[in-house]
C-alpha cells in the first residue's frame, strides 16, 4: 500500500480528488464508462468537494454506489449518508446512475438488490476511510475477512457510535443506530484502485494500527495493504503516532 502525506485535510483533498479524476477519466477513455464507490463522513468533506470540480469527466458514463448507510434512518435525517452523498456529490454531477442503499427501507431487500448490482460490474475506483475504531466502511473489529456477499448488515460497536455523537451527526449514544448496512471488506478489495484519506488527529491510533500492527480483522483498515493498488492519504494531525522512522518515509502530497 502507498501512503501519502500531507499538510491538512485540504491538500489531502485536493490530492485524492486529482487522482481519482485521473483514474476516471482513465477508465472512461480505456472501456466507455466507470464504475465508482463513495464513502461519507469527515474524511470525505475535501475529496468530494475538490472532485465534483474536477474538469473533463463525462460524469454521464460514470455510476457510483455507496458505501454504507445506517439502518432506519430516512434520507432527509441529519446523519443520513444517502443525504449527504445527494448534498455533496450526486446533486453536483450528471451521473449516469447512482446506487444508494436506502436506510428507511427493509435491509435486507436493499442489500440483495445494490449487491447484485456491485456484484455484477467491474469496480474502477473505490473512496473510502477509516474509522477511529480502524473499521473500514462499517465493518467494525473484528472485520469479516471472508464473506464473499458484497453487502452486510452489521451491528456497530459502542466506539463507532461515539464517534457520530464526537463528530456531531448525533446528539447522544442513545440516538446513533445500533446496526448499518456496509460493503463488505471482500467487495472493497474488488476496486481496481482504492484511496483512503484520513485527516485528524482523532484517527492518529487507527492510522498506526493500520500501518504498523499485523494485518488482523482486529484493525480492519489494515487488510488495504494487501491490496496491490491501495493508496492511504493522511495528513499530519493523523501521522502523529506513526513511528519516525516510517513517517520519514511517506510520500509528500504536495
Amino acid at each position: 500500500m502507498r501512503t501519502i502525506l500531507t499538510a491538512n485535510p485540504g491538500q489531502m483533498g485536493a490530492w485524492v480528488a486529482k487522482h481519482a479524476a485521473s483514474d476516471l477519466r482513465q477508465a472512461i477513455s480505456d472501456k466507455g464508462n466507470a464504475n465508482l464507490v463513495v464513502a461519507t463522513g469527515a474524511s470525505q468533506f475535501e475529496v468530494l468537494k475538490h472532485l465534483v470540480k474536477a474538469p473533463d469527466i463525462d460524469w454521464s458514463k460514470v455510476t457510483g454506489f455507496h458505501l454504507d448507510e445506517y439502518v432506519g434512518i430516512a434520507s432527509d435525517h441529519g446523519a443520513s449518508f444517502c443525504g449527504y452523498l445527494k448534498e455533496r456529490f450526486v446533486d453536483h454531477v450528471d451521473l449516469a446512475h447512482f446506487h444508494y442503499l436506502r436506510g428507511d427501507l427493509d435491509p435486507q431487500t436493499v442489500i440483495r438488490e445494490v449487491g447484485d448490482l456491485v456484484g455484477a460490474s467491474e469496480i474502477d475506483l473505490a473512496l473510502v476511510g477509516i474509522g477511529e475504531n480502524g473499521h473500514l466502511a462499517f465493518n467494525d473489529p473484528p472485520a469479516d475477512f471472508e464473506t464473499e456477499e458484497p453487502y452486510l448488515v452489521v451491528a456497530l460497536d459502542e466506539p463507532c457510535r461515539m464517534q457520530q455523537v464526537g463528530e456531531g451527526w448525533f446528539e447522544s449514544l442513545e440516538t446513533v443506530p445500533t446496526h448499518a448496512i456496509s460493503m463488505s471488506v471482500r467487495q472493497i478489495l474488488k476496486a481496481a484502485k482504492i484511496y483512503c484519506s484520513v485527516p485528524d488527529e482523532r484517527k492518529a491510533e487507527a492510522v498506526r494500527a493500520t500501518l504498523e500492527d499485523v494485518i488482523s480483522p482486529a484493525v480492519p483498515a489494515s487488510i488495504l495493504r494487501d491490496h496491490p493498488n491501495a493508496t492511504l492519504v493522511i495528513d499530519d494531525a493523523a501521522a502523529s503516532k506513526i513511528s519516525a522512522d516510517l513517517k520519514s518515509k511517506l510520500e509528500s502530497g504536495e
